[in-house]
């Protein structure tokens, strides 16, 4: 049996759906919510179990079932302000749930961010020493406290502390497709910029704030989720797993790469407009990202991934041009 936290959200309700589809058992911790949108994103595949947040204590005191947890579960949102929530939310239950599996020998898996790496200036490469996570600067609070549990994790691993049996921390990078449309402000750009073709309007992208960088030139590894629930049930049942892993393409592409494939899948003529960069957006802005893969591909991950046009035009005629747009 596996627990999923942060189940009902996007990659989680993804994976959720692999996996029972796969036969097998899992557990949902997350709130569904009151705005009426997360819940949908079980409508196809309703989960046996949903616990809160708040009753995961009791549950993981008592239930000894769990083959795995993946812990997805965390406030992503990369303009949080809240230190003391995100610090709560994304390190403390992290470290209490690792611990949990350390004791009772059960397979962890966790998620990671490309905001960890900052503005790249230190690579993109998944190395999880000591030495070089220092190197790192990430750009907000929740890339601050993605890195803060990596570097705790790391120096565990280094010390040879009392650690889970298997475990892995996953280094998403821009992950889009269905089933985040609960996300609001911080859902993909994919989907933001469909939504302004279909509505016959240009797609808009932000002017670079960098000069060395012109306008749509700004790249981001986009990866299509369907290829990062491949990346995460290779990991749940790969036999031996220890350590940090990137899950990206490996291949950086332009926000205007991006555009033109959106107007291509909506059979409409390529408009692109620029736009400023909002103020709050400016220094804390990943203009570059690249997913170094040689760790995932060295433990045998061979998928091959969706290219950005494969993955946009999957995402946008088969899920956002239908009736029903969720998985």
């Amino acid at each position: 049996m596996i627990l999923v936290t942060g189940g009902a959200g996007f990659i989680g309700s993804n994976l959720h759906a692999a996996l029972v589809a796969a036969g097998q058992d899992v557990i949902i911790s997350d709130w569904l919510g009151h705005e009426g949108r997360k819940w949908r994103n079980f409508y196809s595949h309703p989960p046996a179990t949903v616990l809160r947040p708040e009753e995961l204590d009791a549950f993981l005191e008592h239930d000894m079932r769990l083959t795995a947890i993946v812990h997805l579960g965390a406030i992503s949102a990369t303009t949080a302000t809240d230190a003391d929530l995100v610090w709560h939310t994304n390190f403390t239950l992290s470290q209490k749930l690792w611990t949990w599996c350390a004791a009772r020998r059960v397979r962890f898996i966790y998620a990671s961010s490309a905001a960890t790496y900052g503005d790249g200036s230190a690579g993109f490469d998944d190395d999880m020493s000591p030495e070089y996570l220092r190197k790192l600067r990430p750009l907000n609070l929740y890339g601050w406290s993605k890195h803060a549990f990596d570097m705790w994790v790391a120096q565990q691993d280094h010390e040879h502390a009392h650690m889970p049996p298997n475990w892995a921390g996953v280094k998403f990078f821009n992950v889009y497709g269905p089933n985040e449309y609960h996300k609001g402000k911080m859902i993909s750009v994919v989907k933001v910029k469909h939504d302004e073709v279909k509505a016959g309007g240009p797609a808009r992208l932000f002017k670079s704030d960098r000069p060395d960088i012109p306008d749509g030139e700004q790249k981001r590894d986009f990866i299509y989720i369907d290829d990062v629930v491949a990346g995460l049930q290779f990991l749940l049942n790969a036999p031996q797993l220890s350590g940090i892993y990137n899950l990206g393409t490996g291949i950086a592409r332009s926000y205007a790469d991006l555009a033109r494939a959106v107007c291509a899948a909506n059979g409409v003529e390529e408009r692109i407009e620029f736009i400023d960069m909002p103020e709050n957006l400016r220094g804390q802005y990943q203009s570059f990202t690249a997913a170094k893969m040689d760790r995932l591909r060295g433990i045998g991950f061979n998928h091959e991934f969706h290219t950005l046009e494969q993955g946009v035009t999957a995402y946008i005629q088969n899920h956002l041009l239908q009736p029903d747009p969720y998985r």
